[in-house]
């Protein structure tokens, strides 16, 4: 260990973080390795050490023959005020080697608030933020996830960006990059190179016009560049890597427990979901599959609870025999089983049975809307007489704990719409009233609330966002509504919203913004310890530009969008379809029912979702 680190420890906050020497990292003799990556992750090793993606593109990249990946996470503030007194650089915490020494530093970019954090871990490696002024080949500086699906703000940051599911797309990418350094070749060529690799987006050779009212004209592509960079997926996740054999923390993180990933994709359609767009088409791990891994991942962590994650866990086709499978390899054991992301249309007393065997939680659902019209309008497709059964057989079965999660400010929302979130509430505790079998318990009953932000590649991705001062008034509104003591009200501070809004449909010119915020202190913007909207509001002036010309403006139907140079599989055309049939009042059924061609099935070599 480095003796300016053995100096900062007993100085700082939950070392543990710092430290690695975790069971299962992955340690190899350097003297066997030729290529060398960092997954970095611009959060706090607690978030992502609870992040499913990392364990396994960790797993993924070290399952290959001369390929080592590391582990980096962003330091918290008293760290790094440490670090940089010491001059002690940003490291990874297999080797402690700084990141200098490494060919290839990997950003995971899910949530667009972690846009300071990249900059500043690169600083605090001694690497410079932009890629123009990193002229040699190595360290290679990339990213991929969900955010990455408009990469045009973070454009002037990365070398490259892998679109989609990274277990393959990543492995290339650092293949390609072994052949650059053995035949020495310069950065240009690299990505030239790099860009010919199906998912591979190379932002220095596209370049954005805009017209004079600041929307975007057109994207010119560098000559072999393609027009469209198409996300990659895995088709058959039964054949991709999965981890068996993950890092177990040496400290507490968020969650704390062997996650199982059922499915990607979402056979849904919720206008306001990104995630349910991004992930098309739905794959599904076999029944078979996941029993197998469950109990190889719980003999081999000691973890004793394990939870079935996916967008909507309820819909996994064989969820019955798979939690029958696992109860009974995990009951004798005292292993619990939780299942989140329930719909609230489908839980079931078996389910509910199932899920409270070992030990009982609370339980949530998320209606997003308070009435029948709104939550038709976002493609909800949950009925008021369906959640209230779903609560009724929660508190038949002896829950008293129940969440509801809602949105405010969703396109067409009305007071009445606002109000009729209170009015629901109620009914459910009338539920509880009329059929909890332990009323002496009493009953808590919470709804938050948070501010809808439009997202790239959905249906509402032209709408606009309402103001804070609209979203407050809305708040107000609900908090009056509510009456019962019994029913608790958790609102989002609508600060962070309306930034992420602005970077979530910002364009290339909002980079100069990050990079303002982050030289004015900016990082960790995620945290309600650090994020300043003083300071965001600073930057987007400074810079001549609005965040309500990104966050709160109605975008035209035939506006061209900075994310239109990536295509997920949804095709733009199905979107503006059913923002139209979300101005009707018309529900679209999900991918069960039949295909509504949205274009994803493209991707597929067989031409048909798991559905």
């Amino acid at each position: 260990m480095d003796a300016r680190l053995e100096r900062i420890l007993p100085q700082v906050q939950k070392p543990a973080r710092y430290t690695g020497g975790e069971y299962r990292e992955v340690i190899k003799d350097r003297a066997e390795v030729d290529i060398r990556m960092a997954f970095c992750f611009p959060d706090t090793y607690e978030i992502g050490m609870s992040n499913l993606g990392l364990q396994i593109l960790y797993g993924a990249i070290n399952a290959q023959e001369g390929m080592w990946c590391e582990r980096c996470f962003a330091p918290w503030g008293d760290m790094e005020e440490q670090m940089r007194r010491e001059k002690l650089p940003l490291y990874a915490l297999e080797s402690g080697d700084p990141l200098t020494e490494f060919d290839a530093l990997g950003f995971s970019l899910g949530y667009e608030m972690a846009y300071t954090s990249v900059l500043n871990m690169l600083d605090l490696a001694g690497i410079p933020v932009r890629s123009a002024d990193r002229r040699s080949l190595t360290p290679l500086v990339f990213a991929g996830g969900t955010s990455c699906i408009n990469p045009e703000p973070m454009a002037d940051f990365l070398d490259l960006c892998a679109i989609g599911e990274g277990e393959e797309l990543d492995v290339e990418i650092l293949k390609l990059l072994r052949r650059a350094k053995k035949e020495g070749w310069d950065k240009p060529r690299f990505l030239q190179n790099a860009a010919k690799i199906p998912g591979v987006y190379v932002p220095s050779l596209y370049t954005p016009v805009y017209n004079g009212d600041g929307t975007l004209a057109r994207v010119d592509a560098a000559q072999g560049a393609p027009e469209k960079v198409t996300k990659r997926i895995i088709e058959d996740l039964d054949r991709a890597f999965y981890p068996t054999h993950a890092i177990v923390p040496s400290t507490e993180i968020v969650h704390d427990r062997v996650v199982l990933e059922l499915f990607r994709g979402c056979v849904r359609g919720c206008r306001f979901c990104q995630a349910g767009f991004a992930y098309r088409p739905v794959r599904r791990h076999s029944t078979q599959f996941l029993l197998e891994k469950a109990r190889a991942a719980l003999e081999d962590s000691g973890y004793e609870e394990i939870t079935l994650s996916s967008l909507s866990t309820s819909d996994f086709k064989g969820l019955p025999e798979l939690a029958d499978g696992l109860l009974e390899w995990c009951e004798p054991r005292k292993i619990s089983l939780s299942l989140p992301s329930l719909r609230a249309d489908n839980f079931s007393m078996g389910l509910m049975e199932r899920v409270q065997k070992v030990r009982k939680s609370g339980l949530t659902f998320a209606p997003e809307a308070g009435s029948q019209r709104l939550r038709d309008v976002i493609n909800k497709n949950v009925t008021e007489e369906a959640l209230l059964n779903s609560c009724r057989i929660a508190f038949e079965g002896g829950w008293n704990n129940l969440k509801l999660y809602f949105m405010l400010g969703l396109p067409t929302e009305t007071d009445e719409d606002v109000t009729a979130i209170a009015r629901l509430a109620e009914k459910v505790l009338h539920t509880w009233r009329e059929y909890a079998v332990n009323k002496a318990r009493g009953v808590r009953i919470t709804v938050s609330t948070s501010m809808f932000v439009p997202k790239p590649h959905t249906p509402f991705e032209w709408e606009a966002q309402v103001s804070i001062d609209e979203y407050l008034r809305r708040v107000k509104l609900l908090r009056e509504s509510i009456t019962s003591k019994s029913i608790t009200y958790n609102w989002h501070e609508p600060h962070v919203s309306l930034i992420e809004a602005a970077l979530s449909r910002g364009d290339r010119r909002v980079g100069a913004v990050i990079e303002r915020v982050w030289r004015s202190g900016g990082k960790l913007d995620s945290w309600t310890d650090y994020f300043s909207m003083e300071r965001w509001l600073e930057a987007f002036s400074a810079c001549g530009l609005d965040p309500g010309f990104y966050a709160l403006r109605t975008r035209g139907e035939d506006e061209l969008f900075p994310w239109d140079v990536i295509d997920v599989g949804v095709e733009k055309r199905y979107l503006a379809r059913e923002r139209g049939e979300a101005y009707a009042g018309r529900v679209t059924p999900d991918c069960r029912a039949r295909c509504m061609g949205c274009g994803a099935n493209r991707l597929l070599e067989r031409r048909g979702c798991d559905e």
